[in-house]
């Protein structure tokens, strides 16, 4: 008997060493399971989209159409260096849009992650301002994180508050702040239909999901699977790094229509996100109509349809044929949009505005998404921040224009309700500007003079042509002269120190009038900023620490 037992604990033992040592990997394979009892998925749910008049009313505003790439590429556009593919992928129908208005060329993302930069399209302000300053994590998330920060034993490794990261609270109540104005409730109060599709992540509970926030419906992205896993028609790439394993650990295929059940889109979600908004645009096409249309597109995890897969033949190795597939049906989406209100006759009085929330990611593993600039997402450097960013409005500005004027996210605000014809006190509070008048030629200065980012101890100031980052922690510092660096390549920071100490005093002003963060950070996260994600640290490579 005692000998039985003294087996039975040996192997109970042997069993609890073992699922220790595989922790994640037993964690992101119950995941799935465990959200399938918990959170089930219901079959396909027709939307029902709310109608507009079935004559066209004599109100002449503009529609406007708000498209947010995710994770996409500076590069990853062919009006911008030939594309990710060293310009064998060409984007006809975004590029069709510079065709017809203007490509800003240093375009701004607001923040290096998703978040933070959607609140400030949002609000028309630095998120700072209002203290959200991190994109927020769901718990499994941060729990893989903390695990794999753990096991890291490198010279660069994660560094994890565990006392913070296990009071945050869940991942739908960290959210930007309620009493923040949205260009959503300006436009929804001056008689616009207001509708929201796709990736949200500003929050769900506590009056933070998009209905709330002024659209007055909502189709948002519950999982982050563009299809089933399995799918034969889908072809996936995937990566052994931390953030990749996480997004499959809790991967659904998932969507929810005006606060719903979850439930199972009926197509490759970026061809059923486009779908939608062609409901939204033919239904509301006799009234002025706000939509967001807010693409999960081209954040990992790499599924393409094999269809599109199938064209990139040509290109070298798998995951550039997957990721430019990615590429392919977002592209496809705008020209079906530009189609549908072509048909419609309303593409004239049409304002799109289309851009990604931050540069692309390193963990997919592809030098030239970023291409010509340094960095990556979750960087200040310019690979990190420079993104897509093009105005089209073929009634309302001159076309095939091509601007170097530095604009940023928190401008889409201000040019959304001028287009609009808004005057109102909630326009008085922001730190965006109106871009038409810039656009038009009315005006001969720039936009602006000096932007700021903040992630906690990542930070960064351009002021003028001047660029100055810091990673604080660790008195990591650069300086660039952009007008003759753009690339970034010779940190000036010893051969201008008074030029540093300028720009410095400039942070520290601006720091001192931002507000804490909302909810604290809890990681601070190593990036190479000239290798992507699983290349070996060099001695001499410079990194920063972004915090999260």
């Amino acid at each position: 008997m005692l000998r039985k037992t003294l087996v039975t604990f040996a192997l109970l033992a042997i069993l609890g060493i073992t699922a220790w040592e595989f922790k994640i990997n037993i964690l992101i394979w119950s995941i799935p399971k465990l959200s399938a009892i918990f959170m089930p998925i219901q079959d396909n749910i027709p939307t029902t989209w709310t109608e507009g008049p079935e004559i066209p009313t004599q109100d002449d505003r503009p529609n406007i159409i708000l498209i947010l790439a995710d994770d996409l590429g500076y590069n990853d556009i062919s009006a911008h260096n030939g594309g990710a593919a060293d310009g064998s992928l060409i984007t006809p129908h975004i590029d069709s849009l510079a065709e017809n208005g203007i490509l800003f060329s240093r375009g701004y993302a607001a923040n290096a992650t998703c978040a933070p930069s959607r609140a400030s399209i949002m609000t028309g302000k630095y998120p700072t301002k209002f203290g959200y300053e991190f994109t927020p994590v769901p718990a499994t998330g941060r729990l893989i994180m903390r695990w794999l920060a753990e096991e890291d034993d490198s010279e660069l490794r994660a560094r994890v508050d565990r006392e913070v990261a296990t009071r945050l609270p869940p991942l739908w109540e960290q959210g930007m702040p309620t009493e923040q104005v949205t260009i959503a409730e300006v436009l929804r109060d001056a008689g616009y239909y207001t509708a929201h599709i796709g990736k949200w992540h500003l929050g769900q509970a506590n009056g933070m999901d998009a209905q709330s926030q002024g659209f007055k419906d909502s189709l948002s992205l519950v999982g982050p699977l563009y299809a089933p896993e399995d799918d034969p028609d889908i072809v996936n790439a995937k990566f052994d790094t931390g953030i990749d394993r996480m997004i499959w650990g809790i991967g659904q295929y998932s969507a929810m229509f005006n606060g719903g059940d979850f439930f199972a889109p009926d197509k490759y979600v970026t061809d059923y996100y486009t779908e939608e908004a062609l409901k939204v645009i033919e239904k509301n096409k006799n009234r002025p109509f706000f939509l967001y249309l807010s693409h999960w597109a081209v954040h990992n995890p790499l599924q393409a349809l094999r269809s599109d897969v199938e064209h990139m033949s040509h290109m070298q190795g798998h995951n550039l044929q997957v990721y430019s597939g990615m590429i392919a049906a977002l592209d496809r989406s705008v020209g079906r949009v530009i189609q549908k209100l072509k048909e419609l006759e309303i593409y004239g009085k049409t304002l799109i505005i289309f851009t990604s929330d931050n540069g692309g990611a390193d963990y997919i593993e592809l030098e030239d998404i970023n291409k010509p600039y340094r960095g990556w997402k979750i960087s200040f450097f310019e690979g990190g921040i420079r993104v897509p960013y093009i105005v089209s409005w073929p009634d309302g500005i001159s076309p095939a224009q091509e601007s170097n004027s530095a604009v940023h996210h928190f401008d889409i605000f201000s040019t959304i309700a001028s287009a609009a014809g808004i005057e109102s006190s909630e326009l008085n509070d922001l730190d965006g500007v109106n871009l038409l008048p810039f656009i038009n030629k009315e005006i001969s200065t720039e936009p602006h003079e000096t932007l700021f980012w903040r992630s906690g101890n990542h930070q960064s100031v351009l002021h003028k042509n001047w660029k100055y980052i810091t990673s604080k922690k660790e008195n990591f510092r650069w300086l660039f002269n952009t007008a003759e660096d753009p690339t970034e390549k010779n940190n000036l920071i010893e051969v201008y120190p008074e030029k540093a100490q300028f720009l410095e005093q400039l942070l520290d002003k601006f720091n001192s009038e931002q507000a804490d963060p909302v909810v604290p950070s809890a990681f601070e996260v190593p990036i190479l900023i000239d290798k992507y994600d699983g290349q070996e640290y060099e001695e001499g490579d410079d990194y920063i620490y972004w915090s999260n």
